[in-house]
Order: structure tokens, then C-alpha cells, then sequence
């Protein structure tokens, strides 16, 4: 028999049943045993006082690297996986733009048992479309499923060839995955290094114009409803691709899509002074397409909300602009980053931040969790919205520090993760009360 929890007197946010209210919640055997206004605990139970503290189903991130084989001095699987806890993160999806590439059962076999190992967020893998993310030949997509895949995707190479992503939609559908899909047609700026326009032209950089990303998401969009597959699109960054996704899911198109922290909340500006910190890909645009990103988060055309944590090693982000490797962290800050600059500021409210980052997650990749209906698994994120906190990367437990973010003062923090019923990992914090019966 597993440790029982009881969360005493927080407000509970779960928009899967359009509950926001004060609530006791039990756990026990790693499940949501009662959720009720008052909850006698049982005996032997340990008593978490949540009053003043939000708890809300497990946060879900459907967009994550591991580095995990290949990439150990950037990340591993266990210090992904609590850097992914500490940031209130239960779960993680992790990209398969390993070396090698995690393009057969073995190579997702490891990641999850490593995954488990690790006993901290949950980290699920997620399979190559094609073999080597080479963009020619379909990965055995059934044999990953049943090694734990829950999605496919070339992540970080687009898939250029057509007919590959049109198999790739057709055969996903059999067992009820996603397709999730890195737009960019490399063919109209091989050697960009940023956002084309005037503050690239300044520094004397090559430019991504936004057409790179907007004529991949179209075509998927057309495979998608030609096919009847699921596809999603990461990290979106351009208006037009917010609209063309808006317009695709009017017409019932079987699409979801998802905007990362940085994309909602930066500019190309961040970039200057040569900020490699800031390079990534798809690099951070103009403001009209920042105010596009946020106002397809508020209306749902961008239904999740996903970190696309990608550490590298501090060697690595200090070479040259032209050089350094494109991506930033961003576990540890993402709530943080949420709760402040698009919450506060009047983007969404609480609950649709929520479902965008919890029960939109695990419907789109048909993962446990996003909600804390009784019966369903036990995994919880508790949040302190009134907590003040400034971002030291030197503090992350991820490996890597390569984050614009440094120095932000932030309000609101993950204090405690839960996952199947046991805590993870909790802040250092007084307002943190615990009690035992």
C-alpha cells in the first residue's frame, strides 16, 4: 500500500470539471481517491496544508529534449526529468532527436524504463516519423507504440518529402497517435540565423523569414485533412500560421498546435547584441507575431502551451552568434514566465492556462492525466501564484543555464509536484505546511 496524501484546503482549479473552488483532495494508491469540501483523512495519512496554494491537475509538457543517449553533458533523463518536477511538471514528452535517434523499440524502450528510473516527472517518448529522422523511409511506427511510444515526429528536421508525411498521418491513425511536426522549408534560408528582418539586417545576420514555417504548416495542414490523421504543430510562431490553423480547425481538420513560453513573451530585440542565449529555432519573431501567438493561446487555436526545453552546454551557447546552437530552457521557468507575462497581463485567465497546460496535453496525446476527477491518476501540481522569485540559472536542476530569462523577477511558483500519489519534489518554503494524523 502506497503513502496516502491528503491536500487540505487549496483552491482546486480543474477545468476538466469546470471546478474552481476550495477543496480537499485524497490520494491513495497512487489515484485521486475523494475530492470533496471536507475530507475526514483516513488513518495513517499524511495532511499537506494547501490553504492560500492553487492545486491544479499535473502539468503536462508535450515538448521537451532529453539530450538522453547522446547528449548526457547537456541533459539526462533523471536530471530532465526533476528539473521538469521542480518546475511543477508531472509529465514529459520527450523528442527523439537523439544520438541515435529514437527510432525503434529499443531506443524507446530505454528512454522509458530510464524515465521510470529516474522517479520524478513521468516521461513519456516519443518516436521518429522516419528512420534516422533521414526523412526517407517510415520508422516501425507500430513496434514504438507498443514499446511506449505515444506520438511520432522528426523533431528538429522537417519532413520535406510529402508522401512520407501523408503515410506517416494514414499510419498513426491505426493506433491513435499523433503526428508532431517541426514546419520549416529549409530550402528558403539554409543559413538563417534569425528572425529576416530589420534588426537581422542590422546585426549583419542571415534571416528566417516566416514564410519558411507558413508554407510547412500549410502543407500539413492539407495532409491532414486529405488524410483524417492528427497532426500537431509545434511550437508555432507566425501570425499567419496562428490563422492558418484557426481556419483549418473551422473546417473540423484534426489539428492541434502549441505555442512555447518565449514565443509568447519575447521578440527578435531579445536577439540583439549577438544574445545566443536567445537563438533558437523557430527563432522569436516580430511583436505583430508575438500579439498573434497570444491571441491564438486566448482563442484556442493554439491549444497548448509547451516548453520545447532544449539544454546545451554553456561551451556550446558561447561560440559565435553564426555557430551556436539554436534552443533555450525552459522548465523550470515556465510557469513562472506564464503566470507573469501572459496571465497577468490579461492574455488568459487561470483556468484556460490550466487546460493548456495540463488537460489539453493529455487529451491531444492520450496521455493520464489532466484532470483530478476521482478515479483518475495522481498526479497534482501545486502553485503559489503570490510568490516572488528572480530566475538564477545557476539554481536549475537541469544540466544546462541557457536561458534569456535570467534575471527576470517573476510572481508565481510550482511549490509541489505530485506524481501517482507521492511528492517528487517541493520547494523549501514555509507557507508549505505539512501535518501528520
Amino acid at each position: 500500500m502506497s503513502e496516502k496524501l491528503l491536500l487540505k484546503g487549496g483552491r482546486v482549479l480543474d477545468p476538466s470539471q469546470d471546478l474552481d473552488g476550495v477543496r480537499d483532495i485524497l490520494l491513495a494508491d497512487g489515484m485521486v481517491a475523494a475530492l470533496g469540501e471536507q475530507i475526514d483523512a483516513p488513518e495513517d495519512t499524511r495532511i499537506i496544508d494547501c490553504a492560500g496554494l492553487l492545486v491544479t491537475p499535473g502539468l503536462i509538457d508535450v515538448h521537451v529534449h532529453l539530450r538522453e543517449p547522446g547528449g548526457e553533458h547537456k541533459e539526462t533523463i533523471a536530471s530532465g526529468a526533476r528539473a521538469a518536477a521542480a518546475g511543477g511538471f508531472t509529465a514529459v514528452c520527450a523528442m527523439p532527436n537523439t544520438d541515435p535517434a529514437m527510432d525503434d523499440p529499443a531506443s524507446v524502450s530505454f528512454v522509458a524504463a530510464e524515465g521510470r528510473r529516474a522517479q520524478a516527472a513521468r516521461v513519456y517518448p516519443v518516436g521518429c516519423i522516419s528512420v534516422g529522422r533521414s526523412g526517407e523511409r517510415l520508422a516501425p511506427v507500430g513496434e514504438m507504440v507498443d514499446a511506449g511510444a505515444v506520438a511520432i515526429t522528426d523533431d528538429g528536421s522537417p519532413v520535406t518529402n510529402s508522401l512520407l508525411m501523408r503515410l506517416a498521418l494514414e499510419y498513426a491513425q491505426s493506433f491513435g497517435i499523433p503526428v508532431a511536426d517541426h514546419p520549416e522549408d529549409l530550402s528558403l534560408s539554409p543559413a538563417g540565423q534569425m528572425n529576416e528582418g530589420l534588426v537581422a539586417t542590422r546585426l549583419g545576420l542571415k534571416g528566417k523569414p516566416n514564410a519558411m514555417e507558413d508554407i510547412h504548416i500549410l502543407r500539413d495542414i492539407m495532409l491532414a485533412e486529405l488524410t483524417g490523421g492528427h497532426l500537431h504543430l509545434q511550437h508555432v510562431s507566425t501570425r499567419f500560421g496562428v490563422e492558418s490553423i484557426r481556419q483549418a480547425k473551422s473546417r473540423g481538420v484534426h489539428v492541434t498546435a502549441e505555442a512555447s513560453p518565449h514565443h509568447l513573451v519575447l521578440t527578435e530585440d531579445a536577439v540583439d547584441g549577438y544574445r545566443t542565449e536567445a537563438k533558437m529555432n523557430p527563432p522569436l519573431r516580430a511583436q505583430t507575431d508575438v500579439d498573434a501567438v497570444r491571441a491564438g493561446l486566448a482563442d484556442g487555436a493554439l491549444d497548448i502551451i509547451a516548453t520545447d526545453h532544449a539544454p546545451h552546454h554553456y561551451d556550446e551557447k558561447e561560440a559565435a552568434f553564426e555557430d551556436a546552437p539554436n534552443g533555450i530552457v525552459g522548465l523550470e521557468t515556465a510557469v513562472g514566465i506564464v503566470l507573469t507575462r501572459v496571465v497577468n497581463e490579461g492574455v488568459i485567465d487561470l483556468a484556460t492556462m490550466v487546460e493548456r497546460m495540463s488537460c489539453q496535453p493529455a487529451r491531444a496525446f492520450g496521455l493520464p492525466g489532466g484532470t483530478l476527477a476521482e478515479g483518475s491518476v495522481g498526479d497534482v501540481s501545486v502553485l503559489d501564484l503570490d510568490a516572488q522569485w528572480t530566475v538564477d540559472a545557476a539554481a536549475f536542476l537541469s544540466k544546462s543555464r541557457n536561458t534569456p530569462f535570467a534575471g527576470w523577477v517573476l510572481q508565481g511558483a510550482p511549490v509541489r509536484t505530485i506524481v501517482g500519489g507521492k511528492t517528487v519534489w517541493e520547494a523549501a518554503r514555509e507557507d508549505v505546511r505539512e501535518d501528520a494524523t
